[in-house]
């Protein structure tokens, strides 16, 4: 698909100086989204850690503009077992430093993270923030949360989702129609990043007990557009989407992903 048949547009980042161009969009496949992480540590010496603060950064400022919008100043996150969870940890420190009303929901027992994902969780346990983990008994919270963070499964989900992260998404999705808004990072739970279509082939979206994909309110993809996002089937899951830098070199971008055109709103006057 070239950039004129796209069905949406997709923003990103200013330029930080009015002066200089606005910084490029890049696609990119599944595959080499998995790789540009990889290379930034072992090809940059850049800590992945790092990546994942950057990350977290970006995201705070999403959530706080859903927000200004939203039923009230409060928010509820639901962190998965992946990459995606410490991205959520460390989001959950900068909204907790904000004063804002938080609670978390795991998906897996605390013993289950590792790595970064540990690193941002155990600061987290550190400053008493509220947070529940699987499998003990869950139920939404009262009154519900003005902005609902999904941080599920990320580019990584191959297989249906099943079990309580299923119960989760359908609990998402409950909260979504009462007026909650949901942002996902970087793909909608369930969604195919890569084919834009429901990974679950059975999934059915007029019937909640077999929806089994996230419908957000905003995506923050984050350091590239993922290709599937690009795809029509993908747009009543999405919402608003938005690419997030996360700061890795522009020779690793390109040498990985194509730079898109900017909308005619984003070039330079």
């Amino acid at each position: 698909m070239n950039d004129s048949q796209r069905p949406f547009r997709v923003s990103g980042p200013p330029s930080p100086i009015p002066s200089l161009p606005a910084q490029p969009i890049y696609e990119i496949s599944v595959e080499n989204a998995r790789k540009l992480d990889l290379l930034a540590t072992t090809q940059y010496g850049i800590p992945s850690i790092i990546l994942m603060e950057n990350a977290a950064i970006g995201i705070l400022k999403h959530t706080l503009e859903l927000l200004e919008s939203a039923r009230n100043q409060s928010v509820l996150i639901f962190a998965g077992p992946g990459n995606n969870a410490g991205d959520a940890f460390a989001l959950a420190r900068h909204l907790a430093n904000l004063q804002i009303d938080l609670q978390i929901i795991t998906t897996h027992p605390q013993s289950h993270y590792t790595n970064d994902a540990k690193i941002n969780l155990d600061i987290i346990l550190s400053m008493n923030l509220p947070i529940h983990f699987a499998p003990d008994p869950y139920s939404p919270p009262q009154p519900l949360p003005g902005v609902i963070i999904d941080a599920l499964f990320g580019t990584g989900l191959t297989r249906p989702i099943t079990g309580l992260p299923r119960d989760f998404i359908a609990s998402i999705n409950a909260m979504h129609r009462l007026g909650s808004l949901v942002l996902s990072i970087d793909v909608p739970s369930g969604l195919s990043a890569q084919t834009g279509t429901p990974i679950d082939p059975t999934n059915d979206d007029h019937d909640p007990k077999r929806n089994t994909v996230v419908i957000a309110d905003r995506t923050v993809t984050l350091a590239a557009l993922k290709v599937g996002l690009s795809a029509i089937s993908a747009l009543p899951y999405l919402g608003d989407l938005f690419v997030e830098p996360i700061s890795l070199p522009h020779q690793l971008l390109k040498s990985l992903a194509r730079p898109l055109s900017p909308p005619d709103d984003r070039r330079p006057r």
